[in-house]
Parts: C-alpha cells; sequence; structure tokens
C-alpha cells in the first residue's frame, strides 16, 4: 500500500516497529502494508497506552511492565510506531490525540512521520450454536428489523447463524460506531465490553468456555483463533477506512518533503485575545495554507479551555514561497503556546497521483 520499500531507519540489525498488539489487529495489518518485514521487524503492544505483549525479545528490551506505544518509540525501544488516529466513518480516535496532548511532557520528541489507510471490514465473530434454533438466523439476542418496529437505517448484512445466545460482545471503542446500524438491528442492548483491540476482543471470546461471548474483529482473526464468523460485512459504510499513523522520535527530514505533504500542530488559543480562535485560523487562510483537519481536547489545566489540534497541507520541510512559515510566526500573537508534531507525504494525494 505505502513505503514497502521505506528503509530501516536506525543503526539496528533489525529495527523493531511497535504496533497495536495482538498479532493481526487492523493496526498491525496496517503496520504489515507499511513496512517490509525483510528489513523491518513487528512487535505488538497491547493497548496504545499498554504493556507490549510478552516475548523474549521484547522483555530482551525493557524490565519496566507498563509501556505504550508512544513511550517505547520515546525511549528508542524501537525504532517506529504504528497507532490509529482516525476513521472515516466514527471520526477521531480520541486515545491517540490524547497521548499526542503529552499534557505531563512524557514523549516530548515523538512526532508522526507518515500515514496509511486501511479499508476496515468487521465481522461478527463467535461460536455457532450446537443445535440451531428453528426459526430464522435474523432472529437475534435482543432485537429484529421488522416492518412495525422501523430502523432509521437498515443493516448492510444479515447473521450467517443465529444469535439468541449472545451475551455479550468485546470490541475496541472504535468499532462500535462503526457497526452501530447492525447491532442496533441484531443485537441490540447485548452487553459491549471495550478492550485494547479487536483481535483481543476475539481472544476474549474465545477463552469464554460457555460460548456466549462474540468479538467483532476481522475475517482472518476468525481463521487464527478458531472462531465462527456469525456475521460478516458488518460495518455500516462499505468504503469504512481507518488511518494510521507512524510515530518516530526527533525530526525525520525527509517526512513531509514530497511535492504533497500534509503537518499537525497542536495549540492553546489565549483566550485574553478577543477572537483568538478566528484569528487563528486566519493566519493559515491569509497565507494560502488549506486547513485539512481540526480537532480540539480539553488542556485538563482550566475547565472549558482546549488543546486545538490542526492538520494543514504543506511542511516547514519544504516550504518554497515560506506561506507555512509566515502562517506559523502569525500564529504567536494569538496563542499561548504551540507545538510541531510532524510532517508526512500526504499518501491519498500520491496514490491518486499515480491512477
Amino acid at each position: 500500500m505505502l513505503i514497502k520499500n521505506s528503509e530501516p531507519q536506525k543503526e539496528r540489525a533489525v529495527p523493531l516497529v511497535a504496533y497495536l498488539g495482538p498479532a493481526f489487529s487492523f493496526t498491525h495489518q496496517a503496520a504489515i502494508a507499511c513496512f517490509n518485514q525483510n528489513h523491518y521487524n513487528l512487535v505488538p503492544a497491547s493497548s496504545i497506552s499498554g504493556k507490549l505483549l510478552g516475548s523474549k525479545l521484547i522483555q530482551s528490551l525493557t524490565k519496566r511492565e507498563v509501556i505504550d506505544v508512544f513511550e517505547v518509540v520515546y525511549l528508542e525501544d524501537v525504532s517506529l510506531g504504528v497507532v490509529p488516529i482516525e476513521n472515516s466513518t466514527n471520526g477521531a480516535v480520541n486515545i491517540t490525540f490524547d497521548l499526542m496532548a503529552d499534557r505531563e511532557e512524557k514523549f516530548p520528541d515523538v512526532k508522526i512521520c507518515d500515514e496509511a489507510y486501511l479499508r476496515v471490514s468487521h465481522c461478527l465473530l463467535g461460536r455457532k450454536l450446537a443445535h440451531q434454533p428453528t426459526d430464522s438466523p435474523l432472529a437475534s439476542g435482543m432485537s429484529t428489523p421488522t416492518r412495525s418496529i422501523p430502523l432509521p437505517h437498515l443493516p448492510r448484512t444479515t447473521p450467517i447463524s443465529s444469535l439468541k445466545h449472545i451475551k455479550r460482545i468485546f470490541s475496541h471503542p472504535q468499532a462500535w460506531g462503526q457497526c452501530e446500524v447492525f447491532l442496533a438491528a441484531f443485537l441490540k442492548n447485548i452487553e459491549r465490553i471495550n478492550v485494547d483491540s479487536t483481535s483481543r476482543a476475539a481472544e476474549l471470546a474465545r477463552a469464554d468456555v460457555t460460548g456466549t461471548s462474540a468479538a467483532i474483529s476481522s475475517g482472518l482473526v476468525a481463521e487464527i483463533q478458531g472462531l465462527d464468523i456469525l456475521a460478516e460485512g458488518i460495518e455500516d459504510r462499505d468504503d469504512n477506512t481507518t488511518r494510521f499513523v507512524v510515530l518516530c522520535k526527533g525530526v525525520d527530514m525527509e517526512a513531509g518533503s514530497s511535492i504533497k505533504t500534509k503537518s499537525i500542530i497542536s495549540l492553546i488559543i489565549d483566550d485574553e485575545v478577543p477572537g483568538a480562535l478566528a484569528s487563528t485560523l486566519q493566519c493559515f487562510a491569509i497565507n494560502s495554507v488549506n486547513l485539512t483537519n481540526i480537532i480540539s481536547l480539553p488542556t485538563m489545566e482550566i475547565p472549558f479551555q482546549y488543546i486545538f489540534f490542526l492538520e494543514f497541507e504543506g511542511s516547514i520541510h519544504n516550504d518554497p514561497d515560506d506561506r507555512v512559515r509566515m502562517a506559523l510566526d502569525n500564529l504567536k500573537e494569538f496563542v499561548q503556546s504551540w507545538k510541531w508534531l510532524g510532517s508526512w507525504n500526504d499518501r491519498i494525494a500520491m496514490l491518486q497521483s499515480q491512477q
């Protein structure tokens, strides 16, 4: 998909790339698409802010038990990290932006240096009933779409087998919003349990000896975990896509140096300046810098004060007309502080140019 032939960035025999695991999570699949495994060793972390999964290789890297993708990149235990940042159906991955906010300055030098896009198709995994009920598999544990109880949207797919025995579903928090129509139609009011990744969800469903647990995960994980596919293609939209970012430590001078680039900064508005937010955005407009995304999170210092993340076209590494530099210089009048969080080559633009 992208940078498959990218060269190692660290002086290691085999550079390590941390991803949100366990194996064959969607983040792992994105990492596989990004990095040639002849040049890189992909290693799983149990969450963006959780433990690296145990192995002799990882245990040799660090004795600490709680290490997250951001931290192992910052400590240079790995060369790069891959985390999800945004989904086309469900929006921003808040935990990633929360770590990028870095309120306690735990990883000040961790930057974004690349991106990847992965088409995401979800399946409902679990155990089929040994003896299928005589009614239609469309009959679910709690709710079936009928003419008497119309749904605002009809699901794109229907169950392959009965879901009447399902009492709980495990998945990553992002998956719920991507599959809401199917869940509302066939598994309404069933308990939803958040876990750190979709592949971890499948592990938990497999471990339930009662067979009443299900997981939202991928068909690939079903095969690996030995689970049945109870329904496939349950995402609300057939163009459901997740964007991932590649993390590095320090500034990668090669990142964001192509013709089409993106960059991201975080900033805190100076609330004492009237119209500061509008003026901040105008800094980019008057310098012909196109803003492509704005995300906000609480600063956790003052109630209703926010950290804004601004993503825009262009880069300080490739700025022949000084448009980006001038936009950033103009910010000083309207913000308390701002932070550069990285530049990278625009992968969508590059793919479109190749078509």
